[in-house]
């Protein structure tokens, strides 16, 4: 039902929006202030979830039989979307992240495929602002060996990048609605749910973190179409969404190496952008 990464593709969402909150920090630093596996239930369940609708939900989290697919998710921190290539073992991510105090977003963008990793990174919104670094309009590849933490950047650890397994392995009830919807519970207090989910975030849900609502949808071909959770309020944190989307099931592009003009080996400044 779910392979190996499953539990383990969501880092590779959450690295590169991490990576691109680092990056709209480091420009910053740049000038402008001058001027985003194993599947394992996530704590311990209090009630017995409708086993067929559980089943269901968990036959239709994406394999790598289905072929390439998009998809788009959002988290407490940054908006990501992409596609997913299990032949290719690759996969295209890009986490949007919009800067609190300048406005401006910093869309930072990575190709994997097998080994190979390129990456590119845009602003917009940067209207009366200068110091910003400038970095080719094209596919920058990186060398893993310049980088100061290697494992900082996305790879191919598994087609289930929203990590919708884990989240639907913890739920604690899940109901049928019709027209292949569900709803439920899903505990995220712990194990790989509050890996996904992000466990700072987690930790500041406290006791709440247990009972968390979540709907998810199956499309027609019958793999799944959606995944939210209603992560609520608590303390200071403002309540907010977990979403997954996964679409166009072996109709999507697939992924390869780009070549000639569409690439070019990552200049020093990336290097030193990534590595802080």
């Amino acid at each position: 039902m779910m392979t190996n990464g499953t539990g383990r593709a969501g880092t590779a969402r959450r690295r590169a929006g991490a990576l691109a909150a680092v990056l709209t920090a480091t420009t910053l630093v740049a000038g402008c202030g001058a001027t985003g596996a194993d599947s394992g239930a996530g704590g311990t369940a209090s009630a017995s979830p409708t086993a067929t609708g559980k089943q269901a939900l968990l036959a239709a989290v994406p394999d790598g039989s289905e072929g390439a697919f998009r998809f788009s998710g959002k988290d407490a921190t940054s908006d990501l979307s992409g596609v997913v290539d299990p032949d290719a073992k690759g996969i295209d991510l890009t986490a949007a992240v919009k800067d609190p105090e300048h406005g401006f977003t910093t869309r930072m963008s990575f190709l994997v495929v097998q080994d190979r990793i390129w990456m590119k990174v845009k602003f917009t919104g940067t209207e009366g602002l200068t110091g910003l670094p400038k970095l080719p309009n094209r596919w920058m590849e990186l060398d893993r060996a310049k980088l100061t933490d290697p494992d900082s950047t996305p790879t191919y650890e598994g087609v289930d990048i929203g990590n919708a397994g884990p989240i639907i392995e913890a739920a604690t009830t899940v109901e049928e609605k019709g027209d292949r919807t569900y709803a439920g519970i899903v505990d995220v207090s712990g194990g790989e749910a509050a890996k996904a989910v992000g466990e700072e975030e987690v930790a500041a849900l406290g006791d709440a973190a247990r009972q968390v609502p979540f709907t998810a949808v199956v499309g027609a071909d019958g793999n799944l179409a959606s995944l939210t959770l209603a992560v609520p309020a608590a303390g200071t944190a403002e309540a907010w969404t977990y979403v997954v989307k996964y679409a166009d099931y072996g109709s999507a592009p697939k992924l390869a190496a780009p070549s000639g003009d569409a690439a070019q080996p990552a200049p020093k400044l990336a290097y030193q952008m990534l590595n802080g």
